[in-house]
């Protein structure tokens, strides 16, 4: 088959490779659309330590399609099945799966290798993360289900609710998709940013009730004061960027009482410094939460098949397989928030 292998960093490498043949438990599937993602981007300029196992890697990890073979003790999905396949899957047995805290399994299975014209998937994600689309669902809409899967898992843990109000600080695909759910909550959404087309995407898609453009307005503390409820600050206020700086500046937007979600990852070993009298006496809760489970994933994937999220907006343009490489520049130069590919 056809597939873009993973060599180092800024080496991508577009390329025939043998398909695996597959082992007890698994399917092959054939890919209909692939998605990138601010991951890949990551990967792709640096590497990545837990996705990148060996060299040269399978590359990318949203993606829907049709079965295309299974193992003979396959027996949830079968030849012909059109699917949604997550990223991982946690083993159900370790100290935290055994206390539901299923995105902090010990043995999580990752899967990476969607910008391929096929892809092998491991028996645990057949079995647990294996979902089965309805019939008019497209392809593209369905790759969307592991990205917003970790936003609902988001937007539960962080407990928004009718009537507060929420800043969203970074709106690339992910931030998009927080303010998008934070507004189906009932909450009053501002969404803060800097490039164009995500500024326009946070009124088109996330239908956020104020935009705000930090490139006209870089102090966000003072702009969300301004906006919140008798200018107290905000209810919650949502890191999506990933930056120890930003993430201090996201801290001092709320108000007493309220909530801070740090939902962007910094870089390893980064350390940040908060305010501890603010944070103690005005009783702040700072919370994190990483990737999804299983029930979020089937929840992203009932409110894309319910319309209620418009995923197909965010997709910037429809490229083939071997245009992987450019993809990735793009996404560097800031022109681009998902592009779909189609092998």
């Amino acid at each position: 088959m056809k597939a873009v292998l993973f060599y180092g960093p800024q080496d991508i490498r577009y390329e025939n490779t043998m398909i695996k043949p597959l082992a007890k438990g698994e399917i092959l599937v054939k890919i209909e659309a692939a998605l990138t993602c601010g991951t890949d981007v990551k990967t792709f300029r640096r590497g990545h330590p837990v996705l990148i196992k060996q060299i040269p890697s399978g590359f990318g990890h949203e993606f829907s399609g049709i079965v295309s073979k299974v193992a003979d003790d396959v027996t949830n999905v079968k030849v012909g099945d059109r699917v949604v396949c997550a990223n991982s899957a946690p083993c159900g047995e370790c100290f935290y799966c055994k206390r539901e805290e299923y995105n902090l399994c010990e043995n999580l299975n990752l899967l990476n290798g969607a910008y391929a014209e096929y892809i092998v998937v491991p028996e645990r994600i057949v079995k647990k993360n294996t979902l089965i689309l309805p019939d008019n669902l497209p392809f593209e809409k369905a790759a969307f289900s592991e990205p917003l899967a970790n936003v609902v898992h988001g937007v539960e843990r962080t407990d928004i609710k009718a009537g507060q109000t929420v800043g969203v600080i970074g709106i690339g695909p992910i931030g998009l998709m927080f303010a998008r759910l934070a507004k189906l909550k009932g909450a009053r959404v501002i969404a803060a940013g800097r490039n164009p087309i995500k500024l326009r995407l946070a009124e088109e898609f996330a239908y956020a009730d104020e935009v705000v453009d930090l490139t006209k307005y870089p102090n966000p503390e003072k702009i969300f004061r301004e906006f919140s409820d008798e200018k107290k600050g905000l209810d919650v206020v949502v890191e999506c960027v990933g930056l120890p700086e930003i993430w201090e500046r996201a801290f001092s937007c709320v108000r007493p009482g309220g909530t801070v979600h740090f939902f962007g990852g910094c870089k390893s070993g980064s350390t940040v410094s908060f305010d501890t009298t603010k944070m103690h006496y005005g009783d702040i809760r700072l919370m994190s939460v990483f990737h999804h489970t299983p029930k979020y994933f089937r929840q992203a994937l009932e409110l894309i098949s319910s319309g209620k999220v418009e995923v197909e907006k965010l997709i910037t343009e429809t490229l083939p397989l071997e245009k992987v490489e450019y993809a990735m520049e793009q996404h560097i130069a800031g022109n681009a928030i998902k592009f779909l590919i189609k092998p």
